[in-house]
């Protein structure tokens, strides 16, 4: 497994990239940031040891820069450092750190960190399966396309806003982003419980029809409660069976299944609410055509505080330019 280590000092570069070397992994050596990022644009290293303080590009600008472009696959990020200061490591921890180690690097320290990031990326198994899951149901509705990938980026959008900005901080890190982006693709779960002729009627359903298609949401949660009971501690299985059962959800309290109001919608489902409304506006279906951005940003500027959380319509608004990013990335051709 690749390694990049990142260390103005030369005699400390060539020491980390020799106790990575005989402990099995392979080092890529940089002298800043700067020339880390091309480097980890090159090789894609699944983990990165870097210098806090650095000419050119600090670790700081290192790590926001490797999070923003890093996709699907994470990089597992260990500062080293000789700060101890609760804030400055507060500021490393909501940039993307993902452990530290203090200086002098210990060699036998370095090595349990590094085989940590291991059982790190063995959890990654865990978001494949969500999302075949995921993919499995979307099979019985042919139109929904990228949708999910969509969802994935816009609540991540959103959340990293959140993040970024301190709103909702009792509920929003890091944990928070990446375990919305991986459960998000389930919300939609229980559609596998509902009958062929209601889920792919073309037109418009009727009353009782509509009723059915409503259960998809507890039929989701129920779906997801069960494996809760097998996996007790698992947050990110709670997440997902909150996000499958209130995502129609409205903050007036008009929503289905519960008519829950408010706050005691669980936010990564006020989160969802606002990508799938989005979504499912600007993307074609077989029953209409897709709506402009400026369209659906005015359905879900006038949904605020009726439909949708407030602060998330303003969250929204301020991030418009990525949703249409994400909208022209993942479209269907």
């Amino acid at each position: 497994m690749k390694v990049l280590v990142v260390e103005d000092d030369k005699i400390s570069r060539k020491t980390l990239s020799l106790y990575a070397r005989n402990t099995g992994y392979e080092p890529i050596a940089a002298a800043d940031g700067k020339e880390a990022l091309k480097l980890w644009h090159e090789h894609r290293p699944r983990i990165i040891l870097t210098d806090w303080n650095m000419p050119v590009m600090d670790g700081l600008e290192l790590i926001s820069r490797v999070r923003a472009s890093e996709g699907d696959e994470y990089t597992y990020i260990i500062m080293i450092t000789s700060r101890d200061d609760s804030t400055d490591l507060i500021r490393g921890f909501e940039s993307g750190v993902d452990d530290y180690l203090t200086k002098p690097v210990d060699k036998s320290e370095l090595l349990v960190r590094l085989k940590a990031s291991e059982r790190i990326f063995s959890l990654q198994s865990k978001d494949t399966v969500i999302f075949a899951m995921a993919k499995l149901a979307e099979t019985r509705d042919p139109e929904t396309g990228l949708h999910l990938e969509r969802i994935q980026s816009y609540c991540r959008i959103v959340s990293e806003f959140l993040l970024r900005n301190s709103m909702y901080q009792d509920i929003v890190n890091r944990r928070f982003i990446d375990d919305i982006y991986s459960t998000s693709p389930l919300h939609d779960i229980g559609k596998v419980g509902i009958p062929d002729h209601i889920l792919l009627k073309p037109g418009r359903l009727d009353e009782e029809e509509f009723e059915i298609m409503k259960t998809h949401t507890t039929i989701g949660y129920d779906t997801l409660k069960s494996t809760i009971q097998q996996n007790p501690k698992a947050n990110y299985l709670r997440m997902s069976a909150d996000i499958a059962r209130y995502h129609h959800e409205k903050w007036n309290g008009s929503g289905y299944p519960d008519g829950l109001a408010g706050e005691d919608i669980p936010l990564a489902s006020r989160i969802l609410a606002v990508a799938d409304v989005y979504d499912a506006l600007a993307s074609k279906r077989v029953y209409k055509d897709a709506f402009s951005h400026e369209k659906t940003r005015a359905i879900i500027r006038d949904g605020k505080g009726s439909h949708f959380d407030p602060t998330l319509v303003d969250v929204f608004l301020e991030c418009e330019d990525e949703f249409i990013e994400t909208l022209e990335r993942f479209r269907e051709v």
